[in-house]
């Protein structure tokens, strides 16, 4: 099956079998590594990309429901010389430790301030609900996050 879809803002195509996940595609066909293969049914996040504006596990979706449809990964989110508020605060704070889980909770946690920039503790707990870290106790994570919250708004308030 061919797919063509917007990956990180570059329009893409693959062929790919039917059953080929959007993990899978994102991986195998465009060397994109940043979703990680955890669990591979959904359970932990690692594999989490946000699609048309929604942190999504990519292990559940199939390729071909990308078809036209916009993804974007972690690898798209900043470059080695402009982080994004999140990237720089969980780096700052220590939020992560081996790092697996990283790109799946930032980009969970960027969808959540696209949403809400001003989100609560609670806000951002239940919006990194689906996603497990074995490393930290999450302390540090919701920190980095309110934080990116609070930077980023100011951003906004002086432009």
């Amino acid at each position: 099956m061919d797919v063509k879809l917007t990956i990180n803002g570059e329009e893409k195509s693959a062929s790919v079998p039917p059953e080929t996940t959007l993990l899978r595609l994102l991986r195998e066909e465009f060397n994109l590594t940043g979703a990680k293969i955890g669990c591979d049914v959904g359970d932990c996040g690692a594999c989490t990309v946000i699609v048309d504006g929604i942190a999504t596990n990519s292990c559940l979706m199939l390729a071909g429901q990308v078809q036209g449809r916009s993804i974007e990964t972690i690898e798209g989110l900043a470059n080695m010389d402009d982080y994004h508020p999140l990237q720089k605060n969980f780096e700052d704070l220590g939020s992560l430790q081996c790092g697996f889980c990283g790109p799946g909770i930032i980009l969970s946690a960027k969808q959540l301030l696209d949403d809400n920039p001003d989100p609560n503790k609670e806000e951002i707990q239940d919006a990194l609900a689906g996603n497990l870290c074995r490393c930290t106790g999450y302390t540090k994570i919701v920190e980095a996050v309110a934080d990116a919250a609070r930077e980023m708004r100011g951003n906004r308030e002086a432009a």
